[in-house]
């Protein structure tokens, strides 16, 4: 009889521990290397690793949604994703509207062109009179715009294959973030050099609904932020999929300006 009450005890703390566990539904493009990608079938990357060990500190599931880059933060404002993991950076606009993490990778945006091009565009003041390309929805258009001489840029939106349109010269130049590009750069083989040191350095993090329940959500996810700067595990995946930790500001650089 005590041995079957214990069985029954065990069993409804076993279900109560499964129904305390929430599903943290993550938007990202798949298509963002080494950020977020597929191969061999699998989804992969920095983004994926970081978000199963977020996981794994607030003892919740991940589930992983994937879709165009230019539609995941309408599907957070919508409610059919909880937060995009796709290396969204942290402006005044997106502030106004979500609730931010701290920022989980300190970056900066990178004029890439066609190897050879390299001596007439040297960085973004070169960029005039030039097409040049961004992803459709990402920050770096709005830098683009934001620099004094932005009307004399010819600047092109894309959901994809902006290196590979640069390769090819059909654009002079795509800004991305120094951190992919490189990647980019050294596993795609393409005949592509970055251009120029990062001319704005950038903060990403986790966007929620700036609800009760979003708010909630971002402070558990925050803490297990904290606890995987501090036990190391984040600067291990950065350097797994990136080669370097990009995890925390680089020494003696001044607070990242919200682009």
């Amino acid at each position: 009889m005590r041995s079957t009450i214990l069985a029954t005890a065990a069993a409804l703390l076993a279900m109560a521990g499964t129904a305390a566990a929430d599903t943290i539904r993550v938007g990202m493009s798949g298509g963002y290397f080494p950020f977020t990608f597929t191969r061999a079938d699998e989804l992969q990357g920095f983004e994926v690793d970081f978000l199963r060990a977020v996981a794994e500190e607030t003892g919740d599931e991940v589930e992983f949604v994937t879709m165009s880059f230019s539609g995941l933060i309408g599907a957070l404002e919508a409610g059919r994703i909880d937060t995009v993991a796709n290396q969204i950076t942290i402006t005044p606009e997106r502030e106004a509207r979500f609730a931010f993490t701290q920022p989980y990778v300190y970056d900066g945006a990178q004029v890439v062109v066609r190897q050879g091009n390299e001596t007439e565009i040297t960085g973004p003041e070169d960029l005039r009179g030039r097409s040049v390309a961004v992803n459709l929805g990402s920050n770096y258009e709005q830098l683009l715009r934001e620099l004094p001489y932005a009307d004399e840029i010819d600047i092109r939106t894309y959901e994809s294959n902006i290196e590979q349109d640069t390769a090819l010269g059909r654009v002079d130049a795509f800004v991305m973030d120094r951190v992919s590009t490189s990647q980019v750069i050294e596993q795609s083989r393409l005949p592509l050099v970055q251009a120029g040191a990062p001319f704005s350095e950038i903060q990403n993090a986790l966007p929620f609904r700036n609800d009760e329940a979003g708010q909630a959500l971002r402070d558990r996810v925050d803490a297990a932020i904290t606890t995987l700067k501090e036990n190391g595990t984040l600067a291990e995946i950065s350097q797994r999929w990136l080669g370097d930790d990009v995890t925390a500001p680089a020494e003696g650089a001044d607070a990242a300006p919200a682009e």
